[in-house]
């Protein structure tokens, strides 16, 4: 009975184009593997044509049986169309209906236990029916095969579990699910306890994306280690396109050589060499610090990497920051993104402007002696001319929303090739979200922003406040700083690769030691240096930060090999 109608929705299970429908309005689903009469949505199973019998191999009365043919007989044959031998047809049970010479229909016998308990006929037009219900069958070819052994190979469809029993010498048990990639994980849940006595079951879906995508989703329902994927090589779509061209060695070659599957994430690092190789040669961008002593702990700024920078309140954070931001600018040809959470974009630009001019621009008095034809070169000099288009700054305009922030943030190292970014600070990034509890707040952050930074492989500063200690002296005392004075939560520690504090004493009656900030290095993930990296002197005049030593900077550049 052919179907006049195809990829029509089935009412029982939902399938948007699973079902097919019958001349006589009856209607077949290849997603729940049900037939339903005329004018009704109720399962009908049919019977009486289920033929009982035993496996033909072991009762020797499979010659004898006549799967149902639409009217025609049918008979073990060579199944030429497919270059499937008859030994193998008859192995399997696998008989056709032959018109004229020419082979018409495949039928594939299903059996639940030892039962023939359904027929899954193949049309020439690639459309399939099922003579009987397939509910309750195992999969294709599991009658042959008892539970236990080494191994054996999971495929797509009968003819290629045909094909890959022949290609291996006929010697290895090979099943196929009953309905495709669509339906190869309920198959599997079905079958799982027979074929997880096996020691390996090999995976050889059809080699398109449907069938590399079901095989690691079939994979991931069976006990680690016990899964491995074949592949076959590009030219080939199956086993049975490989047993058709004659490829028997090449075919033994990808089996043998299955991969064994692990989750996403997970590599064997037996086969990661070349990859090796390519990492070891393709180093991180990498320039130096703006002073001697942190790159002498930290050799870098790196991409890829989060760096957490900590200090007290009115420390000097904010002129760290834009000396680092000015040196991004000054010292390397790539994007630099910036995000100021307390102050509007004027303010973030004058800051850097300030360094350029060595003076306090966002000082009124100090604005009022330049002119504006020097304002306007400074401007000029550090976002314009060659710096055209380089230097992106939030322009928040006093709202702030955390997902917003974030799509900005992806934007400027995605949309806008930006390599360096700069956060200041984590705490305004809590203050944006709706969550109560701050500890929650910034393990949320911390992880969004850990995630970003492995994801673009951009190179980020963190700004984060330290939390107040007890006893007499705070951070405004110079008191030393350790990680767990970060304030809020851990989770700023674990998830940056580097966090560096600023520590003064800016109550001093000593004017220099006053003005004198100590840079401590609390972590470093890539050199584990950690301790006092250098003094930055605060000059009252400049507002700009010297080191308290001789060395350049400048000179250290063409010296670090990063």
């Amino acid at each position: 009975m052919p179907f006049i109608k195809t990829h029509q929705p089935c009412e029982r299970c939902g399938s948007s184009d699973a079902a097919s429908l019958n001349e006589d309005g009856s209607t077949f689903c290849f997603s729940c593997n049900e037939y339903f009469k005329p004018d009704s949505t109720s399962e009908v199973h049919q019977p009486d044509t289920v033929t009982d019998l035993k496996v033909y191999q072991r009762n020797k009365k499979m010659d004898n049986y006549t799967a149902p043919s639409y009217g025609n007989s049918t008979s073990f044959v060579e199944i030429t169309d497919r270059k499937i031998s008859l030994a193998t047809a008859k192995k399997f049970g696998v008989k056709c209906t032959v018109v004229n010479g020419e082979i018409v229909n495949h039928h594939y016998p299903y059996y639940n236990g030892h039962e023939l308990a359904a027929t899954k006929i193949r049309k020439p037009d690639k459309n399939f029916a099922w003579s009987g219900s397939a509910k309750e069958t195992g999969l294709f070819g599991e009658n042959l095969f008892k539970a236990g052994g080494k191994f054996i190979t999971l495929t797509e469809g009968e003819c290629d579990a045909m094909a890959a029993y022949e290609l291996m010498g006929s010697k290895w048990p090979a099943v196929s699910i009953k309905s495709g990639a669509h339906g190869g994980v309920r198959d599997v849940k079905e079958n799982l306890e027979y074929l997880e006595s096996f020691d390996s079951v090999v995976i050889n879906f059809d080699n398109d994306k449907q069938g590399k995508e079901a095989a690691i989703e079939v994979a991931k329902l069976l006990t680690p280690g016990k899964a491995k994927i074949m592949r076959l090589p590009e030219d080939y779509k199956d086993a049975n396109d490989m047993l058709r061209q004659g490829r028997h060695a090449a075919y033994v070659s990808c089996f043998w050589d299955s991969k064994v599957y692990t989750p996403s994430g997970v590599l064997n690092l037996s086969d990661q060499l070349t990859a090796y190789q390519e990492l070891r040669n393709n180093k991180k961008l990498a320039i130096p610090y703006p002073w001697f002593g942190l790159n002498r702990k930290l050799e870098g700024l790196r991409s890829g990497e989060l760096v957490t920078l900590t200090g007290g309140t009115g420390l000097g954070k904010s002129s760290v920051t834009r000396e680092i931001e000015h040196w991004l600018i000054d010292h390397t040809e790539d994007n630099v993104g910036v995000i100021a959470l307390e102050e509007n974009w004027s303010r973030t630009a004058e800051g850097i402007m300030a360094v350029e001019a060595n003076a306090k621009l966002h000082l009124d008095s100090v604005k009022a002696q330049h002119t504006d034809e020097q304002l306007d070169g400074y401007f000029k000099k550090v976002f314009m001319g060659e710096n055209e288009g380089r230097v992106w700054i939030h322009a928040h305009h006093g709202v702030n929303n955390i997902d917003d922030i974030f799509s900005k943030l992806r934007y400027m190292i995605i949309g806008l090739d930006c390599k360096w970014i700069v956060v200041d600070h984590l705490h305004m990034l809590v203050l944006s979200t709706l969550e109560n509890d701050e500890r929650k707040a910034i393990d949320g952050i911390m992880h969004r922003l850990r995630t970003l930074v492995e994801e673009t492989g951009c190179g980020m500063i963190l700004v984060s406040h330290l939390r107040r200690v007890e006893g007499n002296r705070g951070h405004e005392n110079g008191i030393e700083t350790g990680l767990s004075h970060l304030r809020g939560s851990q989770s700023i520690a674990q998830l940056s690769d580097c966090v560096i504090s600023l520590e003064r004493n800016q109550q001093s009656e000593d004017a220099i030691e006053a003005s004198t900030t100590k840079v401590r290095v609390l972590k470093s993930r890539y050199t584990g240096e950690v301790g006092v990296a250098c003094s930055l002197m605060y000059e009252q005049g400049s507002g700009r930060l010297r080191e308290m030593m001789f060395e350049d900077p400048d000179e250290l550049t063409a010296e670090m090999e990063l």
